[in-house]
């Protein structure tokens, strides 16, 4: 590629390993410090540096986040990392619809969650039991309290 500056550094360079782990654990200031006097650049320019590390990082997860919901059947827009969406679902909430319910935030996510799982459920042509597995087994514990009641009844009675 064509360089119009040759004396400028390039912002993608790599970050020595010290400085990622400390942007890791999230101690920013430090980093930024360390970075300058390393490179023997400003602070703003170790800020700029850093920045577009993190936001290459935030990138990064959500493209796997992203990979692994699609992979299980989640909607993309139940995980994000970005606080725009929430606000916009907060200013959709307020408004009054006839004929449906309110809910919270935290049920909205619960809900995309159970549509997410029961359409691979049914990609994957799975039918619901008649009857749920633990009514089979509270019908089985009755049936023997009963067998054993009446045998007590008879020994006893």
């Amino acid at each position: 590629m064509f360089n119009s500056d040759p004396n400028s550094n390039p912002v993608n360079a790599k970050l020595p390993k010290a400085i990622i782990m400390m942007i890791e654990k999230n101690n920013l200031a430090m980093a930024i410090k360390t970075l300058a006097a390393d490179e023997n650049i400003s602070m703003d320019d170790a800020k700029v540096r850093i920045d577009a590390y993190e936001t290459e990082l935030k990138v990064k997860q959500q493209q796997k986040l992203n990979t692994i919901a699609s992979k299980q059947g989640i909607p993309n827009h139940a995980i994000s990392f970005d606080r725009e969406q929430e606000a916009e679902d907060e200013d959709e909430s307020g408004k009054l619809i006839k004929n449906r319910v309110k809910t919270t935030p935290s049920e909205q996510n619960f809900q995309s969650l159970q549509e997410g799982v029961d359409s691979k459920l049914n990609d994957l042509s799975y039918k619901k039991p008649l009857v749920p597995y633990w009514a089979k087994r509270l019908l089985v514990i009755a049936i023997i309290m009963a067998g054993l009641f009446w045998i007590m009844w008879r020994i006893f009675g």
